[in-house]
Formats: structure tokens, C-alpha cells, sequence
């Protein structure tokens, strides 16, 4: 497969996330430098923490803390890869437009944002918490920032721990996956023009490593790690399995004519799939992502998934109450 080099294990790099960026400077604060290369004081082993993405969410609940506040996707909708557990902090909007007085309430002491959404209004994050931001976007820095937040938060062993069991479990089912077959696949928003993901970023990386073959192909360097497909050029392309991000009852594209002629619709092949399939970044996410798409990609190698059962057995039973 073209992409398995990129799926090799990145164990060296994490020993020097654990001595870099989230560097020690006293007993209470660490120097963090994010993913916008400005260099943060955080608080060590922070108390408060708010998630501007699941990212943190994910991460925090893997290591057994609960956030005080969260943004969502969906509004009204507890995420199952989470276990529903966000209904339990306090919602500060959208995760492309964060409440900031609803964070403020929150009082936390660590702001964990994703950073394409958050640049433009950074000073004033940073007036209310310290505020560092992850791109959250491909697999090659997904093991990367489960390190250093782990590290941040208290726990970096168990951030590796993490990362080392996430490799090994994508290699055997890559292992087990039929050699013979790579079926072509998408991963998209809907819409009248739908918005689906180059292989780069983390959902479609995990896709392809077990042997799909991706449509929107790969990202052209310093462009978006997505791409406007037409349903036209959907049509040419012919995708057998889609999977498209459940946003709610408003599907625009399936009144497209052209949406019938589609080799996944004709087969019944099309997955409206979970928070998990666009926020993906996370130790859990990741985790469930290769599952579901083992399982839709070949039905009779690999079971259906229990969502929830599945994040049940990362999450510590004490952040689960």
C-alpha cells in the first residue's frame, strides 16, 4: 500500500516531545511552545481545563480527567465516542465560534483550541486562560499532540502508552485486511458540493492504511487538507464506500440526481458516521475510527462496533461517573 511508510511508528520522536516543547520551568508552570509557534506558561497538571474541539476532551477523558467545558459539533448532541460525558461541562458553542463570555464563566485554568479556528481571536483566549492550539488535522501530528498534552496534563506515560497501542493495533488490522481488494472511498461533509478529506488528514490516513483507496487523493503542500468535490467529479471517480459526517437531517447532496448513479448508494454504502470520523485527532477517536472503518470496508473480515463499549474500555472507570 503507497501509504504504509507514513503509518511507521513514531516511538523515537515522542521521547524528545517528552524533553521539548512542553519544556519545565518551575514546579508550577511549563513553557509550551503550540502549534503557532508562540511560546505559552501553562499551569503543570492543570484542574480546569476547556476543550475548543473534542481534542482535549479526548485526550483528558483517555487519561482519566474530566474538562469543565466544551464546545460541540452538533448542538445537542453528546458525542458516544465520549461516552456522552460532555454533558457534564458546560457548552461553550460551536467549535468554529467559541462563546467567550460562556468561557469565562468556565473559569479554567488551560485553554486547549484548535488553532485554525482560534488565531483571530487568540488575545483574548489568552486574557482569560492560558491558550494553547493544536492543528488537529492529520495522523502524522496526532501522536505528536497526544504527547504533549499528556505531558501538560500530567501524564506523559501514559500519552505514549497511548500512541504505542493506537501503532500497534493499526498495523494488525492492516495485517488482517484483504490484500486483493482497495476499495475507493471518500470521506465528506455533505452539501450541494460536498467537502470530502485528502489522505493526509487523520480519519482518511487510517482509512487508507488498511487498504482503501481515496478519491480526494493526497494534499498538495501548504493547501487544505480537504477539497470541494462535485458531484460530478464524484461520479467520475465513483467511489464504492462514503462515508459522510452526520450534521443533522439536511442532506442536500442525496437530492442531487447524480447521487443515485453513485456505485456506494446503488450498494448501500454510505455512512453517516460520528464526531469520531471529523475530530479524530484524540487517542479514543483514533481508536474507533480504525475499527468502524475496518468494519464498513469488509463486512466479513472484520464485527461491527460498539461505540461506547469501545470507549468505555480506554476511559478510567473513575472519569466515567
Amino acid at each position: 500500500m503507497a501509504n504504509a511508510p507514513r503509518m511507521a511508528p513514531l516511538f523515537g520522536l515522542l521521547a524528545v516531545v517528552l524533553a521539548g516543547p512542553a519544556g519545565a520551568q518551575d514546579a508550577k508552570t511549563l513553557t509550551v511552545t503550540d502549534d503557532r509557534g508562540v511560546t505559552v506558561q501553562v499551569p503543570a497538571q492543570p484542574k480546569r481545563i476547556a476543550s475548543i474541539s473534542y481534542f482535549a476532551d479526548d485526550v483528558a477523558l483517555a487519561l482519566g480527567i474530566k474538562p469543565v467545558a466544551s464546545t460541540y459539533m452538533t448542538a445537542g448532541r453528546e458525542p458516544d465516542f465520549l461516552l456522552g460525558l460532555t454533558k457534564d461541562m458546560k457548552q461553550i458553542g460551536q467549535r468554529a465560534k467559541p462563546n467567550l463570555e460562556l468561557l469565562s464563566e468556565a473559569k479554567p485554568d488551560l485553554i486547549v483550541a484548535i488553532r485554525r479556528y482560534t488565531v483571530g481571536n487568540a488575545p483574548q483566549l489568552g486574557k482569560i486562560a492560558p491558550y494553547v492550539a493544536y492543528n488537529m488535522e492529520l495522523l502524522d501530528g496526532s501522536d505528536r499532540e497526544i504527547a504533549e498534552l499528556s505531558k501538560i496534563l500530567g501524564n506523559p506515560e501514559r500519552g505514549i502508552q497511548l500512541n504505542k497501542e493506537f501503532r500497534a493495533h493499526l498495523a494488525d488490522f492492516t495485517a488482517k485486511a484483504p490484500k486483493d481488494t482497495h476499495p475507493r472511498f471518500a470521506i465528506m461533509w455533505g452539501g450541494q458540493t460536498p467537502f470530502a478529506f485528502h489522505t493526509e488528514n487523520t480519519a482518511a490516513s487510517i482509512v487508507a492504511a488498511i487498504g482503501g483507496d481515496n478519491i480526494a487523493g493526497k494534499m498538495t503542500p501548504g493547501r487544505e487538507f480537504g477539497i470541494d468535490l462535485s458531484l460530478e467529479t464524484m461520479l467520475e471517480k465513483d467511489p464504492q464506500v462514503l462515508f459522510i459526517y452526520d450534521s443533522g437531517p439536511d442532506r442536500p447532496h442525496e437530492n442531487n440526481p447524480i447521487w443515485q448513479e453513485l456505485s456506494a448508494v446503488k450498494n448501500k454504502r454510505v455512512f453517516y458516521v460520528g464526531d469520531q470520523w471529523v475530530e479524530t485527532n484524540g487517542p479514543i477517536a483514533r481508536e474507533i475510527v480504525l475499527r468502524e472503518a475496518a468494519h464498513y470496508l469488509y463486512p466479513d473480515v472484520f464485527p461491527a462496533v460498539d461505540v461506547k463499549a469501545e470507549a468505555a474500555r480506554i476511559i478510567p472507570a473513575e472519569a466515567q461517573k
